[in-house]
């Protein structure tokens, strides 16, 4: 096993801190610039180190008043609001700051530690949690009404069936029977979506490439989107490992998205689906890091979703659509929870909305942990 000087070890805990710190000297100048600060602002850590602070954040006048503040004063100081950090080609991030002057032996001031905490993720998590909670809540209520209303369903679709064999030859009454066959068939799809929301179904865990599988999802809506004149552009990132999950339902969530974007969209259009590694999330297994995740986002030029038709896009049977059940995101959302996942929904660049669906590769990791243990 390879030991870590001290100084190499101080640096590594510093880097895997999940919050932003940054460190001025008395001259204002940057001295430590960890991994979470570059992810935080977008600035390097080579273009950060040695260069003064308020040059760096110069448009980030908040944040720069809140560091002068606590440097005059020479007393901690921390925000209990957020502030908005911008940064270039990044969505905006919403952070509490606390600034820490430290001193010398002597009571001289020699800087401050300045530690940004993102509560974006945090938010993006607790709205995450609120939709999963909502479906698990409407589970019990779905499984029965299914069951209740499948049973005479069946009853009315067969009378209706034998009643059409007694109309032969009388086609203006056969046109009322096949319309109750045909509604019958109808409200028995809505009941199924709502069984597969409502029973617990035995995932089919492989290892899958999510490349190979977006790539057949895309071909299934091709034919479709070509007769609006929408076009996919494909950004995927082809060093991403094999993921674990379900191939049918990673299929059918990955359809239903994509289906939805398409239905948003205006002919003549453009939808983006890309792939990467999640910077943002990653799932904490018992004795183990923090397993990074896969994120699958898909960027449509509609008109987006509102925060108030979002904070309702997950609750069974509502819909924005003309011939939506309003079952479709609930059963993406309970596919994702069951594949350790998360899915939040934001703004896109081109003014549509964008989904982003990230998947753990935690069985790939685990695997790979294991064989460097067993090697060691």
């Amino acid at each position: 096993m390879q030991h870590l000087l001290p100084q190499q070890k101080y640096a590594t805990i510093i880097d895997n801190i999940d919050h932003a710190m940054i460190v001025i000297d008395e001259d204002d100048s940057i001295i430590l610039f960890n991994a979470a600060a570059q992810l935080y602002t977008g600035l390097s850590e080579k273009s950060a180190i040695n260069k003064p602070f308020f040059s760096c954040f110069k448009t980030q006048p908040t944040l720069c008043d809140i560091v002068r503040t606590s440097v005059d004063a020479g007393r901690s100081f921390s925000t209990h609001e957020t502030i908005i950090l911008q940064a270039d080609n990044m969505q905006p991030r919403q952070v509490t700051v606390n600034v820490s002057p430290f001193f010398s032996t002597t009571d001289t001031l020699q800087g401050a530690i300045i530690i940004l905490h993102d509560l974006t993720r945090v938010r993006n998590l607790e709205k995450a949690v609120r939709y999963a909670d909502r479906s698990t809540m409407i589970d019990a209520m779905a499984a029965g009404l299914a069951h209740e209303i499948k049973n005479p369903l069946g009853g009315i679709k067969g009378s209706a069936q034998l009643l059409e064999l007694e109309l032969a030859g009388n086609n203006e009454l056969l046109e009322y029977t096949q319309l109750i066959v045909r509604e019958s068939e109808r409200v028995n799809r809505i009941i199924e979506d709502l069984l597969n929301l409502s029973r617990p179904r035995e995932t089919t865990t492989e290892l899958l490439n999510i490349t190979i599988l977006l790539d057949e999802v895309i071909m299934l809506q091709n034919s479709a989107a070509k007769d609006r004149g929408i076009t996919f552009k494909v950004q995927f990132d082809p060093s991403i490992p094999e993921i674990p999950g379900d191939r049918d339902l990673l299929t059918q969530l990955f359809l239903n998205l994509l289906k939805n974007s398409c239905e948003a969209t205006p002919d003549h259009s453009t939808i983006s689906i890309a792939t990467k590694i999640d910077s943002e999330y990653h799932l904490k297994l018992s004795g183990s890091r923090p397993t990074p995740m896969v994120q699958i986002s898909i960027s449509d030029q509609g008109e987006g979703i509102s925060a108030a038709e979002l904070e309702k896009a997950f609750t069974p049977f509502y819909t924005t659509k003309l011939s939506g059940t309003g079952l479709g995101l609930p059963i993406c959302q309970k596919i994702v929870t069951d594949h350790a996942g998360q899915m939040n929904f934001s703004e896109s660049a081109e003014g549509g909305a964008k989904v982003k669906v990230s998947l753990p590769l935690f069985n790939s990791i685990a695997t790979a942990s294991s064989s460097k243990r067993n090697q060691s």
